[in-house]
């Protein structure tokens, strides 16, 4: 394989797509009905997203080394920890309005801050602290008002359990992203990508005894196009990190949740309250400024290691 030249606007152009596909994944999932099991909604994103993730590595050539790994444990925890993350993260989904899941989303950048300094012993200094800390104040303005909706029973209960999904789905997806930088280590992009979906259709395969719905063709179309779109958007976004640097298209995420408010409004009728949209501007804040420190970071080490370097 030829070396990529960095192209920005590329990078920059592949990340807004993978944003709208999974967008699109989303949306699919919520049309198919909120009665679905997680585990059966995990099954169909993660087995069908292998038919473009197989074709994908075909085409360039690296379908077969992908297969190869040296470390199958390691693969293994991160099924483990991102099937959960996926399921709780569906049930979050499948409960709340599609901005509020999204904004709440929004608190796994914060969390992988945390892990990063306890797990892998990454100096974070106080600015990082401060953003991390004023961003959680973003997600708690959030989800309290559905948290609050505990007392109330029926639907609005189903909401502040939905809620409380999606934020211990930032939880273990942060704790994903740490095993991911530790795979990263030794493996090879295609391989972790292809792992991942793999282990996830087989551990979620594992709660069909626990109630699996038989589904109207409708929804099992919608489901099926969620799974593929996953796939699509997973490759668009691995494409993305060839053509740019993380700190240039990672603020592009944050696209999500305007176009997750206008998908919203016209497909499911949900109006964004004023209290949401304080709360996500906190966290997008939040978000873009742990990013920009990422890059400073990234700048200072690049001058900083070639000030030690000896003259040629």
């Amino acid at each position: 394989m030829h070396a990529v030249l960095k192209n920005p606007m590329r990078g920059i152009a592949l990340k807004v797509s993978s944003v709208v596909v999974f967008l699109a994944m989303q949306t699919f999932i919520k049309l198919a009905g909120s009665d679905i099991p997680p585990g059966q909604v995990t099954f169909c994103r993660s087995f069908f997203a292998l038919f473009p993730i197989i074709a994908y590595l075909a085409y360039i050539g690296q379908l077969r080394a992908a297969f190869y790994t040296a470390n199958p444990v390691g693969h293994l925890k991160r099924g483990t920890i991102g099937i959960l993350s996926m399921a709780f993260g569906f049930y979050g989904l499948l409960h709340l309005p599609l901005p509020e899941a999204i904004a709440l989303g929004y608190a796994l950048p914060l969390v992988a801050v945390i892990f990063a300094a306890v797990f892998l012993g990454e100096t974070v200094r106080i600015y990082r602290w401060s953003a991390v800390l004023v961003g959680m104040v973003g997600v708690a303005i959030v989800s309290w008002p559905k948290l609050t909706l505990f007392r109330d029973g029926g639907m609005e209960a189903e909401q502040a359990v939905g809620a409380l999904c999606v934020l211990f789905s930032a939880v273990l997806g942060g704790m994903a992203m740490i095993q991911v930088r530790r795979l990263v280590e030794e493996e090879k992009t295609a391989t972790i990508v292809l792992y991942f979906s793999l282990t996830a259709s087989v551990f979620s395969l594992a709660s069909l005894p626990f109630g699996w719905l038989v589904l109207p063709w409708l929804s099992a179309l919608y489901l099926i196009a969620a799974g593929f779109c996953g796939g699509v958007a997973q490759i668009l976004l691995t494409e993305s990190y060839r053509h740019a640097d993380v700190s240039t298209i990672a603020p592009f995420e944050y696209t999500s949740i305007l176009l997750g408010g206008i998908v919203a409004y016209f497909v499911f009728g949900d109006v964004p309250s004023v209290t949401m949209l304080i709360g996500t501007l906190i966290v997008v804040s939040a978000g873009i400024f742990i990013i920009y420190r990422e890059r400073q970071l990234g700048i200072e080490q690049r001058e900083a290691r070639k000030a030690t370097m000896p003259p040629a």
